[in-house]
């Protein structure tokens, strides 16, 4: 295998696509840029809010991962409108999605999400909106509201992070990876597609268990996927054990590899949204390389080229890589 110099070294000569990233996808389908949008819709946790535990799982943050603006749900469009319309790269993006990704948003009645989707509705530039939830606050009748929406873009955000029961049950999770297939499966039943989370280096598993977390769910109906590396939130459990010395995160080069492996064993109908996290400013506390996304984004696009892999290729399409004649983003 190579090093990670040898990779930064190689960067430059990679050019054809190798996954079915989100954005290319996006752009086939609309015919432009699509930008996501956070959302925070004051959501809780059955985790958090005493039903199954206090504090979440050991990792999760005060925010639940939320942007933290505060404001009505057309008052934080509006915001990150506006300041995407001051941005260089995205200043002409007309279309957008929005992501409600704070906490377990189809946590409590049928009736709140219900209400809480009617809030989307008519927002400026709106294509379709990314519901974060878990898998085991869902249930027949909110899969039903999700499915009755007309909107281009519809898909659950669905943690799932492992398919490991010890590990859910070292991390706090509250559910089983029974609960995850089972909501997958419904979802699948009613039309809705689900973007599942999986989480590299999660405490006591090995990039193996990880791996065959990919394997199992590649064999289930998801649409699309996000890969993060586990990075250390401060005032988190997790903080706790890192600074104790019982939880060593992954390396960047570690990570970068297990990432470009998993692609191989996804089939390559699903699309890739995420290849590594993305730190709220001021959150992180380790490992430093989780605020460099680009660059192991980049590193892992260099392992699959140096491989000759692609999304795929230990899965449905071994013979040839099925985006090899479109040229990577400069």
């Amino acid at each position: 295998m190579f090093t990670f110099s040898e990779i930064k070294m190689k960067r430059r000569e990679m050019r054809p696509v190798r996954y079915h990233g989100f954005d290319m996808w996006l752009r086939a389908r609309h015919g432009e840029k699509v930008q996501k949008i956070p959302l925070d819709a004051g959501s809780d946790c059955p985790n958090r809010d005493g039903t199954l535990g206090r504090g979440g799982c050991i990792f999760c943050n005060a925010l639940g991962s939320g942007s933290g603006i505060g404001g009505s749900l057309s008052e934080q469009w509006n915001h990150w409108r506006r300041s995407f319309a001051q941005s260089d790269r995205l200043k002409h993006t007309r279309l957008f999605l929005g992501y409600l990704q704070a906490f377990t948003n189809t946590y409590g009645t049928a009736d709140r999400l219900r209400i809480l989707l009617d809030e989307l509705e008519g927002l400026p530039g709106l294509v379709g909106v990314c519901v974060g939830t878990r898998p085991d606050c869902l249930d027949r009748e909110k899969m039903s509201i999700l499915a009755a929406r007309s909107w281009p873009e519809l898909w659950l955000e669905l943690g799932v992070q492992s398919r490991h029961d010890a590990t859910l049950a070292r991390i706090r999770r509250g559910h089983g990876a029974e609960a995850s297939e089972q909501a997958i499966l419904l979802a699948a039943e009613y039309g809705v597609k689900v973007c599942a989370h999986l989480m590299a280096g999660l405490p006591g598993e090995t990039g193996e268990d990880f791996l065959e977390s990919v394997r199992w769910l590649a064999n289930l109906p998801v649409s699309g996927v996000k890969l993060h590396g586990l990075y250390v939130c401060g005032g988190t459990d997790l903080e706790t054990d890192w600074k104790a010395g019982n939880y060593i995160p992954l390396e960047q080069d570690e990570y970068a590899l297990l990432a470009a492996r998993a692609l191989t064993l996804l089939p390559s109908r699903v699309v890739v949204h995420r290849l590594t996290g993305d730190p709220s400013p001021g959150e992180l506390a380790a490992p430093d390389w989780a605020l460099r996304k680009g660059e192991t984004v980049r590193a892992i696009d260099a392992i699959l080229h140096m491989n000759d892999w692609w999304q795929g290729c230990r899965a449905d399409c071994p013979a040839r890589n099925p985006w090899a004649d479109i040229p990577a983003p400069r």
